[in-house]
């Protein structure tokens, strides 16, 4: 085989619609705009959400609320997902082991149980975390 021997596969390639082109090609004449009016004409594509002339749908609904560009989300982990993963768990620990994905800082929630004493370093602690933690003997600590 050689270079002028390759060619696409059958049916991978289509020829250009060329349309207005006589009867024959079956695009001719208004070469398939159908018949007078906007959309027949050149230049006649509408902005998208142009409703004929009504109030556009955007506009008619109301605004409401506002976002907080101050908003800091956390990756929420609990004490029932902490307590089989070692004596000292750390934000890098988490993502490592697949706990918490992507780079937002994290929380520690208190749903479950503690058993042993554990150093936990996160971005914040619920208070029930906090003290669900200290009561079994472990540490909480907060980086920046």
């Amino acid at each position: 085989m050689k270079l002028h021997d390759l060619s696409p596969a059958k049916g991978s390639t289509q020829s250009r619609k060329r349309v207005g082109r006589g009867p024959g090609s079956g695009l001719g004449k208004t070469a398939g705009r159908g018949h007078k009016g906007q959309g027949s004409r050149a230049g006649s594509r509408m902005v998208p959400g142009f409703e004929g002339g009504q109030m556009p749908l955007i506009r008619r609904v109301p605004k409401r609320g506002f976002n907080n560009i101050f908003r800091v989300e956390y990756s929420v982990v609990n004490l029932e997902q902490l307590a089989d993963l070692g004596a000292e768990v750390t934000p890098e620990l988490l993502r490592e082991k697949g706990i918490v994905r992507g780079s937002k800082p994290v929380k520690v929630l208190g749903d479950g149980e503690l058993k042993k004493a554990i150093r936990v370093v996160a971005h914040k602690f619920s208070k029930s975390a906090r003290a669900k933690i200290e009561a079994a003997g472990g540490r909480c600590e907060e980086t920046a």
